[in-house]
């Protein structure tokens, strides 16, 4: 074998001479393999050892990344190292230039491996509105993957999510970009680490408006304005290129009639160019057969090919399909030109020596987390995801001599607290997807063992009984979906006997067709499905107080239950410490400190509903509501309760005319008007008063801060706010600050916000780059019973 030169090896040599000289020694053969990629199962056998032969074909001319040798087989910890070695040495020594392969896994709820912990979905994450914890969650998930030997991880998700039919929702942030973009680039931050030789590729993905699709439908066209798309969707992608993301992934959906794949006027005049991403755009699964079999946008594979070249895609993951024979047929005759490849492989070569791939001393990694750091936090986590929708009469926290009926099939499985890109619900896949030819794109050997681990998982039943000091009687009541009522006699049963009755309901998340919510889970009605909805209702006709807990990754229309149960606390799906955290809060231990990152509609036919809609969008002309609806969702983007009591008192601002460019702070005093400490956050609006060049929404998030208060403590909180805050896509100037009014508002909602002022932006119109400029606060503390 050939090995490189020393000049190639040197660390201390600069990157781009270490690129071009690696570069200059490749066959096109081992440019195009460093473009591909191989699932991990095709590499092994059914023990998950190495497939020699299998993998001397396979890697012959080498490989740009491997897809997943955790969340695609069931091997443990060990299993999963030995593999990804064995990998590696396959590469090292059975390759003319003995270039590594990178291992991507998904990480949107953790590592996604059969040992790895499993975090609250990332929508549940959200609600804790709390970029810090977001990135300890993604400095955790860093430390598992590399000692995994894992270095690609795909997410954060950035997609502002405003259709809760889509089953996806559980995968992002919610429906604000700016929230979006402040956990975005938390996570990057935790995933990536200060060095990327001790790192984690974070992918910020999907690129771009797949949170939109037609119909709440998976992959669905999006409809979304050139102007909201700039204004909304495309903001969290900026704030993560200008936060330095190292690879951004494509989305599938098209936009008026432009497959993403295709789109070179986003994917290059936009990402490239205006927002200045140098980074790897790798492909969605199996992107480049969609142009051809879904979109029907290409002829066939190499017109699918060429397209994907044209765009810029540098990786095709999770198989190389395009980017093997066909792309080689195209630069043969010369319909691809030997500089794109360059450029793409060149990008390729750059992250894996930024990664340390290829030098001995990659610096010293983080520790794998201890099992206990990583429960902990998975269950600080779970706590701060849950959210507290009514809570009449203090129904809330259970009382410590209470009887309880425990009710609902969410109560009595562990299983279904996890979200869909959980280890377990993705082997469910594969199981179901073995032996054939599949949407995974691949053929999953009969023999390759598949087996999801959720025996370690605890319910909210074993968490209740094993804690709370009353009696405790359980039962399911029904199946979580058909028609299955035999159940509900004991349950009313238990329930009429009980000083309260806890029905635990709601959606199991996953990718198999018996789950309800997760990707390709999409669904046309927002209610409990199955017969649920008739088991709440019996329980609540036996006058029996009824907490209800709702666990799913999408916010529920339940209009009625909010009218007639005690408390609702939902419960987005919170991991495998999520029963502990539920109960938890529950009983009490723990405040709930969960706030919506998604507007909660009161009906299917709201949608889309969100807390930014323009003044005509907000209501309907001219009696404002629907005829059989009020037209004000059931509970607003930002709500939350806990189990004390806040208020948010007048603002106060540096100036009340700003030119753009500069800054303003707005300051607000919070207090704890309850009996306990709590937390809570404070959320700051703006709105422009009077006419623009186009309409404007009637509020958007620009900050937000979560302060912890003791029973009587007050704060004060300064929201530092830059102008570039009220930018928007204007009639004719593009991005840009256009002068007038802006009203600042502030509270613990979107709608409320009862401290109010209005600064004058003077000046001319000034174009300013896209961007998410996020706005500093600090917390001032004052001594009980002051007045700020």
């Amino acid at each position: 074998m050939t090995t490189l030169g020393p000049d190639h090896r040197s660390p201390a040599l600069p990157l781009e001479d270490r690129v071009a000289d690696l570069l200059g020694r490749m066959t096109i053969e081992e440019k195009l393999a460093q473009l591909g990629s191989v699932w991990s199962f095709d590499l092994l056998d059914g023990d998950g050892r190495l497939a020699a032969e299998a993998a001397r074909t396979a890697l012959r001319h080498g490989i740009g990344e491997v897809t997943r040798v955790a969340g695609a087989t069931s091997l443990d910890a060990a299993g999963v190292e030995a593999a990804t070695v064995a990998i590696d040495d396959a590469l090292r020594t059975g390759t003319r230039l003995g270039i590594p392969a990178i291992v991507h896994e998904e990480c949107v709820s953790g590592y996604m491996a059969r040992d790895a912990v499993v975090f609250p979905a990332p929508i549940g994450q959200a609600a804790s509105w709390d970029p810090d914890l977001i990135e300890e969650i993604a400095d955790v998930t860093r430390a598992e993957m590399l000692a995994a030997g894992a270095r690609h991880g795909l997410a954060p998700v950035l997609d502002v999510a405003r259709d809760p039919r889509w089953g996806r929702m559980e995968e992002t942030f919610g429906e604000d970009p700016y929230l979006v973009a402040a956990l975005g680039v938390a996570f990057i931050r935790g995933l990536q680490g200060d060095d990327l030789r001790t790192g984690v590729l974070a992918t910020a993905k999907h690129y771009v408006g797949h949170g939109a699709p037609l119909g709440g439908r998976n992959a669905a066209p999006q409809t979304i304005t050139a102007r909201e798309l700039r204004d909304v969707h495309l903001r969290p992608f900026a704030a993560a290129v200008e936060a330095g993301v190292a690879t951004v992934m494509h989305a599938y959906p098209e936009l008026d009639g432009v497959p993403m794949l295709a789109n070179t006027e986003l994917l290059v005049d936009v990402l490239r160019d205006e927002l200045g991403f140098d980074g790897l755009l790798v492909s969605d699964y199996n992107a480049i057969d969609e142009l051809v079999d879904s979109h029907q946008h290409a002829r066939d594979v190499a017109e699918a090919t060429l397209t994907a070249i044209e765009s810029g895609l540098d990786l095709e993951l999770p198989t190389t399909f395009g980017y093997g024979a066909p792309l080689a047929e195209l630069l043969a005759r010369g319909a691809v030109d030997h500089a794109s490849i360059d450029r793409a492989v060149a990008r390729m070569l750059r992250v894996k020596l930024r990664l340390g791939l290829l030098d001995g001393d990659q610096g010293e990694a983080p520790p794998r987390p201890s099992a206990a750091r990583s429960g902990e936090l998975a269950r600080l986590v779970a706590v701060r995801s849950c959210v507290l929708l009514t809570n009449e009469a203090g129904a809330l926290p259970l009382a410590p001599d209470a009887d309880l009926a425990l009710i609902g099939p969410n109560a009595v499985s562990g299983r279904n607290l996890l979200g869909d890109y959980a280890h377990a619900a993705h082997i469910e896949l594969l199981r179901v997807m073995r032996g054939r030819q599949n949407a995974v794109n691949a053929v999953i050997p009969e023999e390759l063992h598949l087996e999801p681990r959720t025996g370690h998982l605890r319910s909210i039943a074993d968490e209740l009984l094993a804690r709370h000091p009353g009696t405790v009687r359980v039962a399911e009541g029904c199946g979580l979906t058909g028609d299955d009522r035999t159940g509900f006699a004991e349950a009313v049963e238990i329930a009429r006997r009980a000083d309260a009755a806890v029905v635990v309901l709601g959606e199991r998340s996953g990718l198999t067709p018996d789950c309800t919510c997760g990707e390709a889970r999409d669904r046309t009605d927002l209610g409990l499905p199955g017969v649920q909805q008739e088991l709440l209702d019996a329980i609540v006709a036996t006058g029996t107080p009824v907490v209800l807990v709702t666990v799913g990754g999408r916010p529920l229309a339940l209009e009625r239950a909010a009218a007639t149960v005690a408390a609702w606390l939902h419960v987005w799906p919170p991991g495998e410490e999520g029963a502990a955290g539920v109960v938890d809060v529950l009983l009490g231990e723990r405040e709930s400190e969960g706030r919506l990152p998604v507007t909660v509609p009161r009906h299917v036919g709201q949608i889309p509903v969100h807390h930014a809609p323009t003044p005509t969008g907000a209501r309907s002309r001219w009696w404002d509501s629907y005829v059989d609806r009020d037209h004000e969702p059931l509970f607003a983007f930002g709500h939350g309760l806990g189990y004390t009591t806040f208020e948010v008192d007048a603002m106060r601002i540096s100036a009340d005319r700003v030119e753009p460019g500069g800054h303003v702070v707005a300051s607000v005093a919070v207090r704890n008007t309850g009996s306990r400490a709590g937390t809570t956050v404070v959320q700051l609006y703006a709105a422009h008063v009077g006419p623009r060049s186009v309409t404007r929404p009637v509020r958007e998030l620009v900050g937000f801060r979560r302060v912890d208060l003791p029973a009587g403590g007050v704060a004060t909180v300064d929201f530092v706010v830059d102008t570039r805050s009220f930018a928007f896509t204007t009639r004719d100037d593009g991005f840009a600050i256009e002068p007038g009014p802006v009203r600042l508002a502030a509270g613990l909602a979107s709608d409320h916000l009862p401290a109010t002022a209005v600064v004058d932006i003077v000046g001319e119109v000034t174009p300013v780059p896209l961007a998410v400029p996020f706005t500093g606060s600090t917390v001032h503390l004052h001594d009980p019973g002051a007045h700020p």
